[in-house]
């Protein structure tokens, strides 16, 4: 994790006590028997130990003026103004504010290594804001509490939670098969804050399942149609299908489930339709103030959730395929080209003609909208970064698939993708965001699973053969479902015990190993007189170095040598 302390770290004191600072009280005399020893003054020895380099600035070497200086007032340390006449001995003597507008420009891992230098660095970092950030431009809001009574996290410790969990994917896993469906799944929806799964396929109706328990919680009415997109919030759930309308569940207050799908009377107060579209629609997305439909009608049509009507209409030049709104931009695939559209004026703002062989079927953003996937009909997936130059370049590519990908997730930092070849990919990228922030430019890498020295995928999830449609992404689970009728879920909420139980093991190993070396120094400075626990350490330590002397493995000693 990016707060983990190294050992290099830990060391941090021990290693550097010779670049330490002294108080003035003891450069003086310091200085004083430094004068006393003899020098020979031959030209050699002057020339060796006393020439000043060329690069050194005289006016930075102390004069005994500033040696014999008084020290500066302990109370006068960390306090939030500086003072004209305040002298900094090191880092932490900087006042508060300034240390908090440095910290900003470090990322989350730098910042968990300063934070093992010292106490006082650790709670300037833990009071950060900047940790707010963090986690919005990697997850977006939080989920809200279980029980509002309890007291909230910190940012930090929610940011580490979260990081924490986002390591679960590569490790064990259990599946779970739900089944409820009578034909193909097209459509997989999570929402994590209430904890539940919306899917819908070829037998009309759309289902709704809990997230943790596995168990079907209701099923809409038959709505006459194929589903093929369905999107949600915690005030809205959308479904739309080949028959050209949006059906619309509004929440209920007081529901613990949210929406009320088995419902026969349907009230239009809570259930309603859009219409508009001239053919199926294929995908669905939501934001707090608009609903964004694609339709094989080569539209993308804008609606406001206050009126509930069209506000913006996107012509596109063939089949709308996937969108996926971020902000004030939407990214569209249509046919075989990506699109970049701002929403506010309708205009486009970036353009890739045919990025794959075939048509782009899939899309997916980050949460910021500055990074877009794309899979194709190809078995490719395609990274643009749209911060790092103006017209739209590949900087990363992978193919782990061998058949077309029809469905991409992503949550930080994993893109997940399936494809009619019935695998699932798993592809992590941290280091691609991060080498991306370190270089001014972008270079475009190809990642595909079998090519020699090339990198593949972090993880592949096989075994189904049939077709895979739709694949979803949320907190520690992976929902998926295709061909077969069955939405499976991979909980990896195992890896998560697994590695905290590993982790309270290490810190008990750690602080054992930190006991013993107390020990250790404190026998070699204090000689004698460390007390009886030294004493019998040192007749422990003596009679395991006795022992040490003859050969004492019962496993490597012979009959006639023991005898």
């Amino acid at each position: 994790m990016a707060f983990e302390s190294h050992k290099e770290i830990g060391d941090l004191s021990k290693n550097h006590n010779s670049s330490e600072f002294r108080p003035q009280s003891q450069l003086v005399p310091y200085r004083a028997n430094c004068n006393s020893f003899p020098i020979q003054k031959s030209s050699s020895h002057r020339k060796s130990h006393f020439k000043q380099p060329l690069n050194q600035n005289p006016k930075l070497i102390p004069s005994k003026s500033i040696l014999k200086s008084k020290e500066p007032e302990p109370n006068s340390r960390n306090t939030g103004s500086a003072t004209p006449n305040a002298t900094y001995q090191s880092f932490t003597d900087l006042p508060s504010v300034v240390i908090c507008e440095i910290l900003k420009c470090l990322d989350p891992k730098e910042l968990g290594i300063v934070s093992c230098v010292s106490t006082q660095l650790n709670n300037l970092i833990s009071d950060l804001h900047g940790w707010k950030k963090f986690y919005f431009d990697r997850w977006g809001p939080p989920s809200p509490p279980v029980d509002p009574q309890n007291e909230k996290p910190s940012w930090k410790e929610m940011f580490v939670e979260r990081d924490f969990r986002a390591k679960s994917f590569m490790g064990r896993f259990t599946m779970d098969t739900l089944h409820g469906h009578t034909e193909a799944v097209r459509s997989v929806f999570v929402l994590v804050s209430a904890k539940l799964i919306f899917t819908g396929g070829y037998d009309y109706v759309v289902r709704m399942w809990d997230l943790e328990e596995g168990f079907s919680i209701g099923a809409s009415r038959s709505l006459g149609c194929t589903i093929r997109a369905i999107s949600a919030d915690s005030d809205l759930l959308v479904a739309g299908g080949t028959d050209a309308f949006i059906q619309c569940w509004k929440a209920v207050e007081g529901n613990p489930h949210l929406f009320d799908l088995t419902s026969s009377n349907s009230n239009s107060n809570f259930e309603f339709r859009l219409w508009g579209h001239e053919g199926p629609i294929t995908c669905l997305g939501l934001d707090s103030m608009r609903i964004y439909s694609g339709s094989w009608d080569m539209t993308v049509r804008v609606w406001d959730r206050s009126s509930m009507e069209c506000v913006t209409k996107l012509r596109h030049r063939d089949w709308v395929w996937a969108l996926c709104p971020r902000g004030n931009t939407v990214a569209v695939t249509a046919g075989k080209n990506l699109y970049i559209w701002e929403i506010s004026t309708g205009e486009p703002l970036g353009l890739v003609l045919n990025p794959h062989k075939g048509n782009a079927y899939a899309l997916a953003r980050s949460h910021t909208g500055d990074l877009v996937f794309s899979g194709g009909e190809d078995g490719t997936i395609h990274m643009y970064d749209l911060n790092t130059r103006s017209d739209l370049v590949i900087s990363s590519m992978w193919a782990p698939h061998t058949g077309a990908v029809n469905s991409l997730s992503f949550e930080y930092p994993w893109l997940v993708s399936c494809s009619t070849d019935g695998r699932i990919a798993l592809i992590d990228v941290r280091k691609l965001v991060v080498s991306r922030k370190n270089n001014s430019e972008s270079r475009a890498r190809t990642v595909a699973s079998g090519a020699g020295d090339i990198e593949p995928p972090q993880r592949m999830l096989h075994g189904f053969g049939c077709n895979l449609f739709s694949v979803d992404v949320g907190w520690d689970r992976i929902v998926c479902a295709g061909e077969e009728g069955v939405v499976r879920v991979w909980n990896f909420s195992q890896a998560i015990e697994m590695e905290r139980r590993a982790r309270a093991l290490r810190s008990v190993r750690l602080e054992n190993r930190m006991r013993r070396k107390k020990v250790q120094m404190e026998m070699m400075n204090g000689g004698t007189g460390g007390g009886p626990h030294c004493a019998a350490v040192l007749k422990k330590n003596a009679l395991n170095g006795e022992r040490n002397g003859v050969w004492h493995s019962k496993r490597g000693v012979g009959g006639k040598l023991k005898a």
